[in-house]
């Protein structure tokens, strides 16, 4: 299914843009760019500065300094006194955010106190650590227009530094399969649905439309419940791809992924045991049982390397969205196992701790199951 289906996601780098149309003239913002930031320091400036020299648009930027308490709120300072210095296209806010209310995660208030600025008829939410080449907003908004959608993904080129980290996005993205079909966001007809904190882009009334930030102020997985928020209503949501049109160093060394997925990994599974013990069960699965197969040879034989083999063609199925080889199909296992215990060490420190406890705040677990969006 992935061989068929995921060449059909758009790849803004090879659209030819002059079939694309053109937007609005006038001198408003075509974009609002929200970006909240803390403890962003060694980042946010890259950041701030690539989005600053985006062409073919006009974009204001709101950066949210969200209770830092290193140098990030003092550095966004910098960078805006640099864009008005210049007096560019492009106009950058900065919001300097020093409490947290009650019935909020510190994200979404975030992002919630920027979007309650925002002027322009798009919304991009972005994180404090991606890189945009010059042209990814122009590409990306013109093909949202194109294809009358209300929300867009364009996924993100993960900047890797070893052979383990591409091993491991690969696999992560071979799972994931198992639930979403990004070819398939697209389809009003099915429940497939999508999204990334690096970029999603949505039509600023729609989102108003479905409640904004507000619906989903206790939301770990903010990211994919806009997709899910987005689809649900009946409105058009796409996937797109683009090779280093963003990048993010997302995963550092082949067992990065544990410190990532602690804050959701349990979220993604709406805080749900015995749903998150299956899926771990299902990873486990496909960890033991076709190197079980192929080590016992005879009969098994053939059927562990058909599962390898059909493991390789998924891999070769993404390559458009990740650049990884198939060979490294031989690396799923270990790369399954590290994923699977990351996903499983998030269920236990999650119950352990009766919620999640992120960036120095608790957040009661009985709140998130309570306001978790029912995917």
């Amino acid at each position: 299914m992935a061989l068929r289906g995921m060449p059909h996601l758009p790849d803004l780098t090879r659209i030819d843009a002059t079939a694309l149309p053109p937007l609005p003239a006038g001198k408003g913002p075509h974009l609002t760019v929200v970006v909240p930031a803390c403890n962003e320091e060694k980042s946010i400036q890259a950041t701030l500065r690539s989005l600053l020299a985006s062409t073919g648009l006009r974009l204001e930027i709101i950066a949210v300094d969200d209770r830092s308490t290193d140098r990030t709120g003092v550095l966004m300072d910098q960078v805006a006194a640099e864009a008005v210095a210049c007096e560019g296209l492009h106009c950058l806010q900065v919001i300097h955010n020093s409490e947290l209310p009650a019935g909020w995660l510190g994200k979404p208030h975030a992002l919630h106190l920027a979007a309650q600025q925002a002027v322009a008829p798009w919304l991009l939410f972005t994180d404090g650590d991606m890189l945009f080449a010059p042209q990814a907003l122009e590409l990306a908004l013109r093909q949202a227009i194109a294809g009358q959608a209300d929300h867009l993904v364009l996924v993100p080129s993960l900047i890797r530094k070893s052979i383990g980290e591409a091993a491991m996005q690969a696999t992560i993205q071979a799972l994931v399969q198992w639930s979403v079909r990004l070819w398939k966001v697209s389809d009003p007809d099915t429940k497939d649905f999508f999204g990334v904190g690096g970029f999603n882009l949505v039509r600023t009334e729609a989102f108003n439309h479905l409640g904004g930030f507000a619906a989903l102020r206790m939301e770990v997985v903010e990211d994919l419940s806009i997709g899910w928020m987005v689809k649900h209503a009946g409105y058009r949501s796409c996937v797109t791809v683009g090779p280093d049109l963003v990048r993010v160093r997302w995963i550092r060394g082949a067992s990065g992924i544990v410190a990532n997925v602690e804050k959701n990994g349990f979220a993604a599974f709406r805080y749900r045991l015995v749903p998150s013990l299956l899926a771990l069960l299902g990873v486990a699965v496909q960890v033991v049982l076709p190197l079980a197969a192929i080590v016992a040879g005879g009969w098994a034989l053939p059927a562990g390397l058909l599962t390898y083999a059909s493991i390789a063609l998924a891999f070769h199925a993404n390559r458009r969205l990740n650049g990884v080889s198939p060979a490294l199909a031989v690396l799923f296992a270990p790369s399954a196992a590290i994923a699977g215990f990351g996903f499983l060490r998030s269920v236990v420190l999650t119950l352990a701790r009766d919620g999640v406890t992120w960036r120095g705040t608790h957040y009661p677990l009985d709140d998130l199951r309570r306001n978790a969006a029912p995917w």
